[in-house]
């Protein structure tokens, strides 16, 4: 199934006699419902329910920038997550270190063999090993030094030509509708508290919404989350209740009571089985009934540890409800970092998180630059 264009999550504004309301302050504090049915109703100051104007494009824009300068100052927890893979790799600066053009064939054969084992993938592997031996072969790199910085900015460039959208697209509708998807154990809805917990610290009012009707823990993580970070939650209500009308009814709550984004949670499901698969299509379709172009963000969550193995539910999420972005997750525990770089070559779609430890903030935005300095210091 095709990705929604971009254009479907924009709002065309007409004009109005006079000028929009002024922006409200963010960050207020809501109190977590004292049980699971029911949720308090919200008194908030006349005039302070978030209307749809020119003035949302600038929130969600600004929300987006912020998330993206704090993982540049985050860069020592993308450094010290991606330890396993730099000591992998290490085995690089050894082989460059007495390097001579007459070691070149030799050299470029081990090398090729470390980002295999690194999982960059054949064909990643193959064209930067390329690259480098055409490189040297015309004399344009001289030195080991001069042969690691090349290699480093192959690997970026692969990141950053095809995935180049690593900050959220929230649209400039509010709410903003992000819905959590991937298979069973990869860590939807841990990563969708850290976000939603990333999301509340930039002053956000964010809602989450238990859309894992198949597990039964699920819902009770997800509340445990929403207490943890201060958010808001709709659980499912009834006996086997449609994850399409929870999700529906979450992000009728969030229009209704002014939320900046609504995260939703989804059951874990194997990218072979269709009718859950298909199930996810409900899901999509059910927000956009009342957003038109939500959802804004489909993010797939893939285990790290499981190095290219990841491809596959890539393509299958991808062609069933398109995916606009990765999480990757558990890479603190994996020597197989290049998976990062073979996902994006993969589908061209961008890594938008990286779970890099356990902690609550250890979901960290992804940025480029700092990865490939963290992988190959």
């Amino acid at each position: 199934m095709a990705s929604p264009s971009p254009s479907s999550h924009h709002l065309s504004l007409l004009a109005k006699p006079s000028p929009p309301p002024p922006p409200q302050p963010l960050g207020l504090r809501f109190r977590f419902p004292p049980n699971r049915t029911a949720a308090p109703s919200i008194s908030r100051p006349a005039g302070s329910r978030f209307k749809c104007s020119a003035s949302q494009t600038g929130f969600f824009n600004r929300l987006g920038r912020l998330i993206k300068e704090k993982a540049k100052s985050d860069v020592e927890k993308i450094f010290s997550g991606f330890s396993k893979t730099r000591e992998n790799l290490a085995v690089i600066d050894e082989l460059l270190l007495y390097w001579n053009l007459a070691d070149t064939d030799r050299v470029l054969d081990e090398l090729e063999e470390a980002l295999l084992v690194a999982d960059f993938g054949p064909r990643i592997t193959v064209r930067i090993v390329d690259r480098l031996r055409e490189d040297i072969l015309a004399g344009k790199l001289k030195s080991g030094a001069e042969i690691k910085d090349t290699l480093k900015k192959s690997v970026l460039e692969l990141l950053t030509t095809k995935g180049s959208k690593t900050e959220l697209q929230l649209g400039f509708r509010k709410p903003a509708v992000v819905m959590i998807v991937g298979v069973n154990g990869g860590g939807k809805t841990t990563s969708l508290g850290k976000l939603a917990n990333r999301l509340k610290r930039e002053g956000a009012k964010v809602l989450l919404a238990a859309g894992d009707t198949f597990r039964a823990a699920a819902s009770d993580q997800l509340e445990i989350w929403a207490e943890r970070t201060g958010c808001e939650i709709v659980l499912a209500e009834g006996e086997k209740p449609k994850a399409s009308s929870v999700l529906s009814r979450a992000v009728k709550r969030g229009k209704e009571q002014g939320f900046d984004v609504v995260l939703c949670d989804t059951s874990g499901r194997l990218h072979t089985n269709y009718s859950l698969m298909e199930e996810l299509v409900a899901c999509k379709k059910a927000v956009a009934k009342v957003v038109p172009g939500a959802p804004n963000e489909i993010l797939l969550v893939l285990d790290g540890t499981t190095g290219l193995n990841m491809l596959p539910q890539a393509r299958e999420f991808n062609d069933v409800v398109g995916v606009t972005g990765y999480i990757l997750t558990k890479l603190d525990g994996s020597a197989r970092g290049g998976c990062v770089v073979s996902v994006v070559d993969e589908l061209g779609i961008p890594v938008k998180f990286v779970g890099v430890g356990e902690g609550v903030e250890d979901l960290q935005p992804f940025d480029a630059e700092a990865f490939v300095d963290a992988i190959f210091a």
